[in-house]
């Protein structure tokens, strides 16, 4: 048996790990059967963001919640970590200056200087390395369980205290919203500053359509102001759905998945997979989604300050 594993490629092995899991859980359902339908424990609820001190202005909510706490733990942490760090750089760098530089210069070379002039790479930097780490740190925050959950308190010697939970500001569809609102309007701008006004919007034709007729250069054209319209839509909404996907995959793995399912004992088995998926998220998620968003910026930004699309 030992040997016909060995021989087995690494493909195969993995295959037969996870049919076997996956029996597993099947098993495990028809064995320990359900306690009856789920009416109490509704996993949408955990990203709703209910006010902590309610603040209206002119008409305007601007009521204090888990969301504002994430933002503002995201900006301190990134602003804070990095003067922390300026502060203490040695020639001989320890890991956490060794890792940041790693990003740093990730960010400097493959994200601003191979998708801007040295000029431009020099002024929009900052703003890129900001967004960069912006987004990395609330990633990341969000895969930290942190005493937020008041809809389900303890209560310690009398005293209420919210259980932990997760959440990322990111996972919320305002803030990539936001941030993508700024993108979209900067690179716009940089574009009308380059070119003028006019000569602009004539760049989102591409080259080559000088001999075609007005009808197809215009049908064109129209195809361009609109996807550079969607941009709002795919930049934002990759950012959100890549980070709550991943949420949820850790709630219902987590035990959400038992609890629904009224199959305490399936926590058990979903259990180690609830650890891969947190392995992932936090190792390739948190950061490949900082870096797609801040890529896709500076690409945006050469192009709008290009000749032509």
């Amino acid at each position: 048996m030992r040997a016909r594993w060995s021989s087995l490629s690494t493909g195969k092995k993995v295959l037969v790990i996870a049919a076997v899991y996956f029996i597993g859980l099947v098993a495990f359902g028809l064995i320990f059967g359900s306690d009856g339908k789920n009416e109490s424990f509704k996993p949408q609820d955990e990203f709703r963001l209910e006010p902590w001190v309610e603040i209206t202005i002119f008409g305007i909510d601007m009521s204090i919640n888990k969301a504002v706490l994430y933002l503002a733990l995201a900006s301190a942490i990134t602003i804070g970590g990095m003067v922390w760090i300026a502060r203490r750089m040695t020639e001989k760098p320890n890991l956490v200056q060794t890792t940041t530089e790693l990003a740093y210069n990730l960010v400097a070379g493959q994200i601003t200087e191979d998708n801007l002039d040295e000029q431009r790479a020099q002024r929009w930097f900052p703003v890129l390395a900001t967004l960069f780490f912006f987004i990395l740190v609330s990633n990341i925050i969000g895969l930290i369980p942190l005493p937020t959950n008041t809809e389900h308190p303890v209560n310690v010697f009398g005293m209420e205290i919210p259980t932990f939970a997760l959440y990322a500001a990111t996972a919320n569809i305002s803030v990539p919203l936001v941030l993508t609102l700024i993108v979209w309007t900067s690179y716009n701008v940089e574009g009308i500053r380059e070119h003028g006004f006019f000569k602009y919007f004539g760049t989102w034709l591409p080259a080559g359509l000088e001999d075609m007729p007005f009808a197809f250069k215009a049908f064109v054209w129209v195809i361009e102001a609109i996807s550079n319209v969607v941009r709002l839509v795919s930049l934002s909404v990759r950012l959100f759905a890549n980070i709550l996907a991943g949420h949820l995959l850790l709630l219902f793995m987590g035990g959400g998945l038992a609890v629904l399912l009224g199959v305490t004992a399936l926590g058990w088995l979903t259990l180690p997979a609830a650890f891969a998926f947190f392995v992932f998220e936090i190792g390739i998620v948190a950061g490949l989604q900082a870096f797609i968003f801040t890529i896709l910026t500076a690409i945006y930004i050469g192009g709008a300050t290009a000749e032509s699309h």
